[in-house]
């Protein structure tokens, strides 16, 4: 090889390397350039959250995380997000950016937190325990999710207190269901409910009622071995309330005649009723 070929050789390796060197500098340039970014978008979303104005907050958390998304702020600016929808009571929107958060950063250190949060969006949707469970039931799925996967996190102790709330409000549900039946006295469907509150949630403060309505309902219809049975579970779990004592109350001759004479009277109000819907007066 001749020197002028050496030349060339050497002449083109230098020009190679400075555009090498030319092209890392400006890629780390333009990566410091978007984490500067990234960072001021991150600081006025913090100052728009405290101002109150979470809608922007929120936006600002976004651009953060889309500048640069291999950055340890993506993951908590997509957690800021939600948090911001969250404080002014934008569930639908917190629970969007909640479920994209578990999804894509599904090893993160705060994933337990972005859980709890997502329990609690569904949590403060419950309203009426009358009307639609499904943010109940979707509360409740979560927080035992929660739970199950990590037990020993801050967070499951208050996840475990408010799934004791909500199956008071399922209770509750249970409860409203099964006394709209006994009016009507639809017997069967009035049991049924009854003996959910008392099977699947033995724990809340409507047991010793549901208990108690299943003595009167057994007794009524005349299967005075199931009221028995129930009232001695009655006896044996809640001697001391005014439950119990009503259930006594069922099995005494007093009760049994006049629950007997209301029926009665009932069923001949009712003939009466339907008698005078064909008279007529000559």
């Amino acid at each position: 090889m001749t020197f002028r070929n050496y030349f060339y050789f050497f002449l083109i390796a230098l020009i190679c390397s400075s555009c090498s060197k030319n092209n890392i500098e400006k890629s780390t340039i333009k990566e410091v350039n978007l984490e500067s970014q990234m960072i001021e978008a991150y600081k006025e979303g913090i100052k728009e959250l405290e101002a109150g104005d979470v809608i922007y907050a929120a936006k600002k958390f976004n651009e953060a995380e889309i500048l640069f998304p291999q950055s340890e702020y993506a993951p908590k600016s997509a957690l800021m997000a939600a948090y911001s929808y969250y404080t002014q009571n934008y569930y639908g929107d917190a629970m969007a950016e909640l479920t994209r958060f578990l999804r894509v950063y599904p090893n993160h250190k705060d994933i337990v937190y972005a859980e709890y949060l997502l329990g609690l969006c569904y949590y403060e949707q419950i309203v009426d325990e009358k009307k639609d469970l499904q943010s109940i039931v979707n509360a409740k799925k979560t927080f035992n999710n929660l739970i199950y996967k990590y037990p020993d996190s801050e967070f499951a102790r208050d996840a475990m207190f408010k799934i004791n709330l909500i199956d008071e409000v399922l209770a509750a549900k249970e409860m409203y269901l099964g006394r709209y039946y006994v009016d009507r006295k639809k017997w069967i469907s009035a049991i049924n409910r009854f003996r959910v509150v008392v099977d699947d949630y033995e724990t809340t403060i409507y047991v010793e009622e549901a208990i108690h309505r299943l003595v009167e309902i057994y007794y009524i219809i005349g299967i005075e071995s199931e009221a028995k049975k129930y009232a001695n579970l009655l006896g044996y779990n809640y001697q001391s309330s005014e439950w119990y004592e009503k259930s006594f109350s069922v099995f005494n001759k007093k009760y049994k005649k006049n629950t007997i004479k209301d029926i009665k009277k009932e069923n001949n109000s009712i003939l009466e009723k339907f008698k005078s819907l064909f008279s007529w007066d000559e």
